[in-house]
């Protein structure tokens, strides 16, 4: 357990702060925007807010795993999901307390509006249970298929290297991250058909996967940067 403690602490002190941070910031972020629904004007295409986060999310686990490895990425991913779950318990104790939200004060519906903005920031407890099961199993997934996709291509260096290890692993790895969700929680909770839980994971990783493919391309001039620094440090 010390060693272990030690291990971390030496990598937070080498991971750059932006990229932990960008991290952290877009867990809990994918997380609460994920209480709102887009309505694409399709009825087999099922997306949430989460998605104008979670991009970030795999692809800083695409240049941690990149440059430090997949247990360094998931260690991160694993502290980030911690830091979410303490969001959220204090999200929880704020909708708890008493008072009004300042976007609650329409005629007639104060109440209402107010109670419905306290039950998006307090959550809800199998809501939070199925995201975290479904980000820790998918970021386990996304750390090693990039690092065993990397393997498989040892010796090609560049971009081309790079963007095969994040599309296939992200790929995946989202299409797990919206199929366990929408198991666990959709079709428990909600009446989810196993068609409609496949299909919502499906075209979901899609969405994701054209995110991937957008920035990719900054994801690997950040993963560079970090490799050259290490290399010009002797580390």
């Amino acid at each position: 357990m010390k060693k272990t403690y030690l291990e971390f602490r030496r990598l937070l002190q080498t991971v750059p702060p932006l990229i932990a941070a960008l991290l952290i910031l877009s867990v809990v972020g994918m997380n609460l925007l994920a209480n709102k629904s887009i309505n694409t004007g399709l009825d087999w295409l099922a997306l949430d807010c989460g998605i104008l986060f979670s991009w970030l999310t795999f692809l800083s686990m695409d240049v941690l795993t990149h440059c430090y490895g997949p247990r360094a990425a998931t260690s991160l991913s694993v502290a980030a999901l911690g830091l979410n779950l303490l969001m959220a318990v204090i999200f929880f104790l704020a909708s708890r307390i008493p008072g009004v939200w300042g976007e609650s004060f329409v005629d007639g519906s104060e109440a209402v509006v107010n109670a419905a903005l306290d039950n998006t920031f307090g959550g809800t407890w199998y809501v939070i249970l199925g995201s975290s099961v479904a980000f820790l199993s998918s970021a386990v997934l996304n750390n090693f298929l990039h690092y065993g996709i990397g393997k498989l291509v040892k010796g090609r260096e560049g971009f081309g290297s790079f963007a095969l290890q994040s599309y296939v692993s992200t790929f995946l790895a989202q299409f797990a991250d919206n199929l366990i969700f929408a198991l666990l929680v959709s079709k428990l909770f909600f009446g989810w058909t196993l068609l409609q839980c496949f299909t919502c994971a499906l075209t979901g990783a899609c969405m994701e996967l054209l995110f991937e493919v957008v920035f990719s391309p900054l994801g690997y001039r950040i993963a560079k940067n970090i490799m050259d620094g290490r290399e010009s440090a002797g580390g």
